[in-house]
């Protein structure tokens, strides 16, 4: 049920379906002569619409999420294993096509196959299904397979979880399937924006792990402007920067994480 409601909600969320509701609620409140009560509605639906699409909006709520978990300066001498979250993939076209199209957090599995080689003898556990609602995507656990093995990573050093949906059970799934132990540093490698909600799910499950982000958005130096990028990326920003902190308040009211914005330790 938590699954089905937070798609439900992340897709209710984005600027631009909220856009579209104002907009249809201003059009239909016109057609009934709610002339005050249309202005409003289709005047909040372009605000949001250029706040999300025109502005660094989108750059500046996702900062303070990037920055939270900073990278280790030098990687560990020695390290259990890599966990790298699913999210890089364009599931519905590799389950189509069979190939290993990259997504948006693409970088995610870019970064395996760099700390796959720089770390020659540990596993490298890759967590995530299909988190599609309706679309039927490959899981990325799957995906990954055929682009780590191409790129030359052995096969028997990779560990798949394909059955996970969301973050919260690419925690419990992993920490069941590893059962890692207090003497071991695994790294956890997801987009830095991600990092924050991952690390206390990670955390809650009693898996302590190294954060590793990657897939940065920002430069950490935005401030409030308008037209300082393309209207497409700055819509991404802020549908990315909506959603993650939405989860995060989600995720604190159900129990899931102990903290809106954790910290680190």
């Amino acid at each position: 049920m938590f699954f089905i409601l937070s798609k439900v909600v992340g897709f209710l969320i984005q600027p631009l379906c909220m856009v579209a509701l104002l907009v249809g609620a201003g059009l239909i409140a016109l057609a009934f002569g709610w002339r005050k009560l249309a202005g409003t509605g289709i005047a909040l639906g372009f605000a949001i619409l250029f706040l999300s699409s025109w502005t660094t909006l989108g750059s500046l709520m996702l900062r303070p999420l990037e920055e939270r978990f900073q990278r280790p300066e030098a990687a560990p001498e020695a390290i259990s294993g890599v966990i790298v979250l699913g999210g890089g993939f364009e599931g519905a076209v590799n389950a189509a096509r069979g190939g290993y199209e990259i997504g948006s957090a693409g970088d995610r599995f870019v970064a395996a196959a760099v700390l796959a080689r720089d770390y020659p003898d540990i596993p490298i556990v890759i967590t995530g299904g299909s988190g599609d609602l309706l679309l039927h995507g490959e899981p990325d656990a799957d995906t990954s397979e055929r682009m780590l093995t191409a790129l030359g990573v052995d096969r028997q050093r990779l560990v798949l979880e394909n059955r996970s949906r969301n973050t919260y059970e690419n925690a419990q799934f992993t920490r069941e399937l590893l059962q890692p132990d207090s003497s071991q540093s695994w790294l956890l490698v997801t987009s830095a924006f991600h990092m924050p909600r991952s690390m206390a799910l990670f955390r809650k499950a009693g898996f302590e792990v190294v954060p590793w982000p990657v897939d940065y958005r920002t430069t950490g130096e935005e401030s409030l402007a308008i037209f300082q990028d393309n209207a497409i990326d700055s819509l991404h920003n802020t549908t990315l920067a909506i959603r993650e902190w939405v989860g995060l308040v989600a995720y604190r009211l159900t129990g899931r994480i102990d903290s809106i914005l954790p910290a680190p330790d």
